[in-house]
């Protein structure tokens, strides 16, 4: 396995936000991360990419355990990852912002600024290299934090809620970026409250619910779940996710 989880939990005082979760990411999957509000997906998430550090359990990378390593440790051995809010450096430019992900592989300006060049337009945000973070909107924020993340030349790369926000036109380009990551190689992990986006895009979803790992299958199976039903789709959306998967 690329990314494993073994038994993480992952508790704030008394209350338990991840509750021996065990998830196995497979190399050159994508695999989604699904669950009502307060599931303790984004808590996970953060235990992957070393923002958090469980209480008990291991994470591992390419059978290496990680669990203590913080998260530039981690990005430098290929985990990579965007945040549900973008973090960019606002008063820099987009050029600027994605040489920050770009010197994680390379001491030399000339090298880091040619390989944010490539990732930028790789991203579609070429005519907007030298206009500052700020200036753009939420999809182009979401676009430069993925663009940053590249530059790292993930191994694996994690999603929190890149198509949140977005207009369906919008979405529909966020997906066919993500479906061109996943094309070059890399192996994503997409936290993600739309249906719609999941079934298009996951090869298989493991479903969140109170901490716990509820279901874990392909879209098809996981929409027929009766837990992953009364726990968070609902019948009438369970039928039309259903509808939709191939």
């Amino acid at each position: 396995m690329l990314l494993e989880a073994r038994g993480v939990t992952m508790a704030f005082g008394g209350f338990k936000a991840v509750d021996n979760a065990t998830v196995a990411v497979r190399e050159g999957e994508i695999l989604g991360l699904i669950g009502p509000n307060g599931a303790g997906k984004s808590t996970f998430f953060n235990c992957l990419t070393g923002d958090l550090t469980p209480v008990l359990g291991s994470v591992h990378f390419r059978g290496r355990n990680v669990t203590r390593l913080p998260p530039e440790a981690r990005a430098a051995l290929g985990i990579a990852r965007s945040f549900q809010v973008p973090l960019t450096f606002e008063g820099m430019s987009v050029l600027d912002n994605v040489m920050i992900g770009a010197f994680l592989r390379t001491s030399s300006t000339a090298d880091a600024r040619d390989r944010a060049r490539g990732v930028i337009e790789r991203v579609g945000l070429g005519p907007f290299a030298h206009a500052s973070a700020r200036s753009l909107g939420t999809p182009g924020r979401k676009r430069l934090e993925i663009a940053r993340a590249l530059a790292t030349e993930p191994r694996v790369l994690l999603l929190d809620e890149v198509m949140a926000g977005l207009t369906p036109t919008e979405m529909r380009q966020a997906i066919d970026l993500v479906r061109s990551i996943h094309a070059s190689g890399i192996t994503l992990v997409i936290v993600e409250h739309i249906m719609e986006v999941i079934i298009t895009l996951a090869e298989r979803v493991v479903v969140f619910h109170q901490g716990r790992e509820i279901a874990n299958g392909s879209p098809a199976q996981v929409t027929r779940e009766p837990q992953v039903i009364a726990a968070y789709l609902g019948k009438r959306a369970a039928k039309a996710a259903h509808a939709a998967t191939p």
